[in-house]
């Protein structure tokens, strides 16, 4: 018997522990491109319409990233520990304990957001001050953060549901409610920020509350999901000794994949201090450069999504031939579709620049980026599968540990490095070979797990 029971009406979609490793994976990695492609382009439609109310509401609302973005990285963490340690008790067949960890992760989640938004509720203007908000501006942020603090509880629904669900191996449903709130918020946006019939015009609160509104439907939605259509959650309470220890194995793995996604704007943060050092032009074609990086290493991240319920199931079951399978044809089709991109973006390199740029300065550099960053994406793809796919193995601190290792000693350092000796030119080939180490580093690192039979002798202990 497979992990086919854990619905109660349908079969399951895919069957990750029989059904061939790569049509599977791209079965349920093409739902989630679309989810993601439709998220991201709402959420430049979000922004677009706090950018018309003016420049000091759109620093307002920059400025409550650092926070959002807080929460928001231990929602993800939450996640790939939720997922990891259902996906394997549905691997093993056991699909009580599973349906436990289930419940006890939006349990979970549930304290963790609405402790997080209850301190930076009372401590707003403190917070926002640390973090370099003129006092003119406090008064707009509280507007957002009040409506968005008291709204973010629904949270555990997009992100701790999905990641049930795709634990489960459907990755279909996930897409579509993903794209389904970035589309309520977008229509809700301009109703709520400037007024429509009775609606009056909420400014910046209505932007929080069109996001609240469309993370309240996503919730009740995914409750319905898990409860009556998937039957992976409960519907009563759990015992307080199974809650602690399925809360306990979720944060096992959770708190360092939170920690590490927490890592990354700090790096971020750092490389465009060494970038501002030669000036506004050469921070505004950064900038440009990182925005297209998101769009460009899109089905990776994707692919992070989906890899990680594919091994987990099949570790769960034992089935590590599987595991070392997924994981080498997920890098080579990173590695070939990432030279294609490269490929493209050299082509549009031009055409991208003067888009973007009003002066030549800003485009030169934008192309300088385009010629030379891009070459390492392929590589920076095979960096982060093999971290959720170490997440997936429930090795959680190996995880963590490649991050910081890429980040602090390879990315950051090389890039430091270049720019001293070279200049700016420098820079991006110091963090394109911060990427060339750290990929080779972490191909080597999971292979050989497999080599030296470590998995394997798990799996007999167990």
């Amino acid at each position: 018997m497979t992990s086919n029971k854990i619905t109660s009406s349908k079969k399951q979609p895919v069957n990750l522990l029989k059904d061939p490793v790569a049509p599977t994976l791209k079965r349920m990695t093409i739902p989630m491109i679309y989810g993601m492609i439709l998220l991201m382009t709402f959420n430049l439609i979000d922004t677009f319409f706090v950018s018309l109310l003016g420049t000091q509401p759109l620093a307002a609302i920059s400025f409550t990233f650092p926070v959002t973005f807080t929460v928001l990285s231990l929602m993800i963490g939450l996640g790939i520990g939720t997922s990891a340690v259902i996906a394997k008790f549905l691997g093993h067949d056991d699909h009580s304990s599973a349906k436990d960890s289930a419940t006890a992760a939006l349990y979970l989640a549930a304290i963790v957001v609405i402790s997080l938004s209850f301190i930076g509720y009372l401590f707003t203007d403190q917070l926002f001050t640390l973090l370099g908000a003129q006092a003119s501006l406090l008064p707009l942020i509280h507007q957002y953060m009040d409506v968005w603090y008291l709204g973010s509880v629904f949270l555990i629904g997009p992100m701790i549901g999905n990641a049930v669900l795709r634990a489960s191996g459907d990755t279909k449903t996930p897409s579509i409610i993903m794209g389904s709130a970035g589309v309520i918020n977008a229509v809700l946006d301009p109703i709520f920020i400037f007024g429509f019939g009775p609606v009056p015009a909420m400014g910046i609160q209505g932007a929080a509350i069109a996001t609240s509104i469309s993370w309240l439907l996503g919730f009740g939605l995914i409750l319905i999901i898990l409860t009556k259509q998937k039957n992976l959650i409960h519907t009563h309470f759990l015992p307080l000794k199974q809650l602690v220890l399925s809360c306990r194995s979720i944060l096992k793995i959770g708190l360092p994949a939170a920690g590490a996604n927490m890592l990354t704007p700090i790096a971020a943060a750092i490389m465009t201090a060494i970038v501002a050092s030669y000036g506004e032009h050469a921070v505004a074609g950064f900038g440009v450069g990182s925005r297209i990086e998101s769009i460009a290493s899109l089905i990776v991240l994707a692919l992070s999504m989906t890899l990680p319920p594919f091994i987990s199931q099949n570790f769960g079951a034992g089935n590590m031939q599987r595991v070392e399978d997924a994981y080498k044809t997920s890098i080579k089709f990173v590695l070939f579709w990432q030279v294609l991109i490269y490929g493209i973006l050299l082509i549009s390199a031009a055409w991208i620049a003067a888009v973007f740029a009003k002066e030549q300065a800003v485009a030169d550099i934008i192309i300088l980026f385009i010629w030379i960053l891009p070459l390492g994406y392929g590589l920076q793809g095979v960096v982060i599968l093999t971290n959720s796919s170490f997440n997936a193995l429930h090795k959680p601190m190996v995880a963590l540990m490649l991050s910081v290792v890429r980040l602090f000693i390879c990315y950051v350092p090389l890039a430091l490095i270049g720019s001293y000796l070279f200049g700016l030119q420098g820079f991006f080939v110091g963090a394109l070979m911060g990427n060339v180490v750290m990929a080779a580093i972490s191909y080597r690192l999971f292979t050989k797990q497999f080599t030296h039979g470590e998995f394997r002798v798990e799996e007999q202990m167990s």
